[in-house]
């Protein structure tokens, strides 16, 4: 018991690991040994679960687990106003909920959107933060401002997304050249797009390439002087 990691969940897999059987961590958490906090998943008594370790928890259980959009950008330094209390924005390769315990201890969303195509690899663009649990995945500057760009119209405003992209500044070319060639939202290209024109931002040009390239008929994306209006198809 002295050797089991503090700070995050216990799944039954590393209890076995470490010679408890799934029979035996039942008991220990009938006997007040363990916290039992979902299928599968104990706590150590009196225990504090730390953010990391519970996004670490969850990346060994959800395929391409990692914290994208608004948050990613938050994390690497980019971001508008501070939340009283932070919301996690967190991506992933399958549709599933958040257990009931991650939710309650951490205010978060999820979502399986998929924004590339199946030959972009799936950590292409993923990094743990410098000084970050190697194990917690955060999406880099040019990837987080496609996933923001995507959340646009669900939740996510035009306006702070613009303030965003603008704050970002200079990106790396290879590396968005490389998301963009795999991306298969329109509405995300055309927006990039849109957006570092409208700004003139050093990778205009780039994002205009491809939103030719990805085509998209009477598909459209439009912002107004304000920052506010998004169309996605000609009138």
């Amino acid at each position: 018991m002295a050797s089991l990691p503090r700070g995050e969940p216990l799944s039954t897999a590393g209890l076995q690991s470490r010679g408890l059987s799934a029979f035996r961590a039942s008991a220990l958490a009938r006997s007040g040994w363990l916290v039992h906090l979902a299928r599968g998943a104990y706590m150590l008594p009196g225990d504090t679960l730390t953010r990391d370790g519970c996004l670490a928890f969850l990346s060994a259980q959800v395929p391409g687990l990692h914290v994208g959009s608004k948050t990613a950008l938050a994390w690497r330094g980019v971001r508008q106003n501070v939340a009283f209390r932070e919301h996690i924005n967190l991506w992933g390769d399958t549709s599933r909920r958040l257990p009931g315990w991650f939710a309650r201890a951490f205010p978060a969303s999820y979502q399986a959107t998929q924004l590339f195509d199946h030959t972009l690899p799936g950590a292409f663009g993923l990094q743990p933060l410098p000084a970050g649990d190697p194990r917690v995945l955060v999406s880099v500057p040019e990837r987080a401002m496609l996933e923001l760009l995507s959340d646009v119209g669900k939740g996510q405003s035009l306006a702070e997304a613009r303030e965003l992209v603008e704050g970002l500044g200079s990106l790396r070319d290879k590396v968005l050249d490389e998301l963009l060639r795999h991306t298969t939202r329109i509405k995300v290209v055309r927006m990039a797009a849109t957006l570092a024109s409208s700004m003139k931002l050093p990778w205009a040009a780039l994002a205009s390439q491809h939103s030719e390239r990805i085509g998209g008929g009477a598909r459209w994306v439009a912002v107004g002087r304000t920052g506010e209006r998004l169309d996605l198809r000609r009138p």
